[in-house]
């Protein structure tokens, strides 16, 4: 039996929480060390399966990677081989599918398995394969793995066809080492891309261009050792700021670069949310009785982060009026609005991609199932502000993303329990 949650709802949450590393920052991190067989540190790491996995993936590779401290990692990838990929361990996670760009730089020809990940809809990776046939890669699908042939790779203007924060983060790998000038054009443009782009140069890559949507890369032939901590995770901030909403008492979250969220303070304060913002912190006081109802799409960095949408929907449950969520990126993003619809909240799906909030509701608890990271988060949230007990199901799901996200919620005063197979 797997590993579930029993979280008593309506409890008062006090104290500071402190973020931990950004996620999908520290895989791309962790993958950009394999682009010189000199020492690399990274620090900051969170302690998540899908960054466990990575980790275990570069060791089966022959990457040498030891922990220094609890959440820093030396990374030695000199003897890196990629024909030792563990492949059983490739699909666990989405993350994997950078491991492409890595190894474009050291290797002319290599194989990898499909990527995992979130089962929030199709996640095909044709924008990833179109762009690195330009630089000159030859790439065949056959049973379920990737084979990738770099003969003469060239530096080219490449436009993506979508905002890909993955395709733009493998275009970069790839192209760093790459000789004469790539252009990205539709690059994206989120805390991580430039997370790592900032790692790259600090390694002697050549980069223009981050934080907006064209990036430059002059190539060089090689690239050196650094030190280098991860960003602290918005989506993680975000979610406990959504759960500092929906409960009595006030919590600080700590560690935070506010600008990441620019949007989502937006949002908050169009609602009613009672919030004070710091340098590197944000405070959250008690559930507003006036919480106001709106309109929330996602769109591309800075826009509104798709990954927060399902952590918005609780909050809005207690809203006056009629909110609509938008995510038109994935087609099943919505799969927990049916155990929030167990729990009492009055929500309808108008499509794929849009479904509307009719609030104010009250929550009670019920047995749930968590299907992805973020909708488990989503269902946390519902369950802190509900009457009752709420058990969620799946929560290995929410492991992949979320650092001891149980053990942080009870040091701010919830009653959660993890029950263990």
């Amino acid at each position: 039996m797997p590993d579930k949650f029993i979280i008593q709802g309506g409890k008062r949450l006090e104290g500071i929480v402190e973020i931990s590393g950004y996620k999908n920052s520290a895989g791309a991190c962790l993958v950009a060390a394999l682009l010189t067989d000199e020492e690399v540190i990274v620090d900051n790491l969170p302690l998540v399966e899908d960054i466990l996995n990575l980790i275990e993936i570069l060791k089966s590779m022959g990457v040498e990677v030891d922990f220094v401290d609890q959440r820093k990692v030396k990374i030695k990838a000199r003897n890196l081989d990629p024909q030792k990929m563990d492949f059983e361990k490739i699909p666990k996670t989405r993350i994997s599918v950078l491991l492409i760009g890595g190894l474009l730089s050291r290797f002319k020809k290599f194989k990898i398995p499909h990527p995992g990940g979130d089962r929030i809809g199709v996640r095909p990776i044709t924008t990833h394969l179109e762009a690195l046939r330009k630089l000159g890669t030859n790439i065949e699908n056959e049973n379920e793995f990737y084979f990738f042939e770099a003969k003469n790779l060239e530096g080219k203007e490449i436009v993506l066809k979508e905002f890909s924060v993955t395709a733009t983060e493998n275009l970069m790998l790839a192209a760093v080492k790459t000789p004469g000038k790539t252009i990205i054009k539709g690059a994206a443009a989120e805390p991580q891309v430039q997370d790592l782009g900032f790692m790259l140069k600090k390694m002697g890559a050549r980069i223009a261009g981050l934080g907006t949507h064209t990036i430059l890369i002059l190539g060089v032939e090689k690239l050196k050792g650094t030190f280098h901590k991860i960003c602290p995770d918005p989506l993680e901030a975000g979610t406990f700021i959504a759960a500092g909403a929906v409960t009595p008492g006030r919590i600080e979250v700590k560690n935070i670069i506010p600008e990441h969220l620019d949007i989502f303070f937006d949002k908050l304060e169009e609602i009613g949310v009672d919030f004070e913002k710091g340098k590197n912190f944000v405070r959250v006081g008690d559930l507003s009785q006036d919480l106001k109802a709106t309109r929330v799409q996602a769109f591309p960095y800075p826009g509104f982060p798709t990954d927060l949408l399902p952590i918005t929907v609780p909050i809005l449950t207690q809203a006056k009026g009629k909110s609509l969520i938008h995510d038109p990126l994935y087609e099943n993003r919505f799969n927990y609005v049916q155990e929030l619809k167990k729990m009492g909240a009055d929500i309808e799906i108008v499509d794929p991609h849009r479904t509307f909030i009719y609030g104010k509701t009250p929550l009670h608890g019920v047995r749930i199932g968590s299907w992805d990271i973020r909708a488990g988060a989503s269902l946390i949230i519902a369950a802190l502000l509900a009457k009752g007990q709420t058990v969620i199901e799946g929560i290995y799901q929410i492991d992949r993303g979320y650092e001891k996200i149980d053990t942080k919620l009870q040091k701010l005063g919830a009653d959660i329990k993890r029950i263990s197979a």
